[in-house]
């Protein structure tokens, strides 16, 4: 039987987080230090997202925990996510993120990955009780919403990579933020990006740091942004044989040798990552289309590769879960 979110899981799933959205070290920073006065503590630079070993690990930490307690709110540990979003999500700290990124050198911090991943947290806070936090981070949650759709119509090529810098990543999650102008501009670049794309060899899947499939993250992407009666078609051209198993690559889980490697451990991630696309896309074709099956059993061959390593090393410990949250919710 294919496994999904319980509250069992919800109640580890917040504790991880718990563990590491403010832990402040060690830490990986993403800005560019213009001179010597920008040599200052996470936390000073990221009063909010200083945690989980890099800040767009603390992003998506956060979108776990506000996800959770939108779910479940009699969660065991919801006082402490409660406790902690009044704490953080708060004007002044919100206003210290938003005077980092103020800065000329930070232009590209983050893009596209996290500016995606805040977007997506933004995106949850809209609900009743945590409009008073989204309402927050609102200062910040603007400025990129206008760096990415500022972003977006002077970047001529897709990146089809299987790390942050992957674009079709970037449009599925800001896609779930997204009303008028800015998803109309989202829809426009996926097409023109991908939109004629077709027999995908999944060719170079997985690379050695992935953790993502530029294959079926692309597909999600457009299944996302486009109505079932364009995407439908799409799909069948760009992966025409998934009931033979074909491409071979992403049929087979990645395995992870060394997790206490961060760039290793990502292929925990990709595992995950996979599975959530393979559950999407699946769900998004007939009741009685052969290629769910496939889909279907793809997707729990990989989650039962990641989900027992989710803790045991920080290296994937600060940011696993998210993408567990992902694929067992699809």
């Amino acid at each position: 039987m294919a496994q999904g979110l319980t509250r069992d899981i919800a109640e580890r799933f917040a504790g991880i987080a718990l563990s590491h959205v403010t832990r402040e070290y060690p830490h990986k920073p993403g800005i560019v230090f213009a001179g010597p006065d920008d040599l200052r503590a996470p936390s000073a630079m990221h009063p909010v997202f200083h945690g989980s070993f890099d800040w767009h690990s603390c992003v998506h930490g956060y979108w776990l925990l506000a996800r959770l307690l939108r779910l479940y709110p009699g969660l065991g540990r919801a006082g402490e996510i409660r406790a902690l979003f009044d704490r953080q999500l708060v004007p002044e700290k919100v206003a210290g993120e938003c005077a980092t990124i103020d800065a000329p050198a930070a232009r590209g911090f983050e893009r596209p990955y996290g500016w995606a991943w805040l977007l997506t947290l933004a995106a949850e806070l809209r609900g009743a009780e945590q409009a008073r936090w989204g309402g927050a981070l609102a200062p910040l949650t603007e400025r990129i919403a206008t760096r990415f759709a500022d972003f977006l119509p002077i970047a001529p090529y897709p990146v089809r990579v299987g790390t942050h810098f992957n674009t079709a990543f970037a449009l599925r999650l800001a896609a779930d933020h997204a009303e008028g102008a800015f998803l109309d501009l989202l829809r426009e670049r996926a097409l023109a990006w991908y939109g004629t794309d077709a027999d995908c060899p999944a060719w170079g899947e997985p690379g050695g740091d992935d953790f993502l499939s530029p294959t079926l993250i692309e597909a999600e992407a457009l299944r996302r942004l486009l109505p079932p009666d364009r995407f439908r078609p799409w799909f069948d051209r760009f992966l025409p044989r998934l009931t033979e198993g074909r491409p071979a690559s992403l049929f087979t889980p990645a395995l992870a040798t060394d997790r206490s490697d961060g760039k290793i451990a990502h292929l925990d991630g990709l595992n995950l990552s996979r599975a959530w696309c393979f559950r999407a896309l699946s769900r998004a074709l007939p009741a009685d289309d052969a290629r769910r099956t496939a889909m279907d059993e793809a997707a729990d061959r990989h989650l039962a590769a990641a989900m027992p390593h989710l803790t045991g090393d920080y290296m994937g410990e600060h940011w696993l879960a998210s993408f567990a949250l992902l694929a067992l919710e699809a």
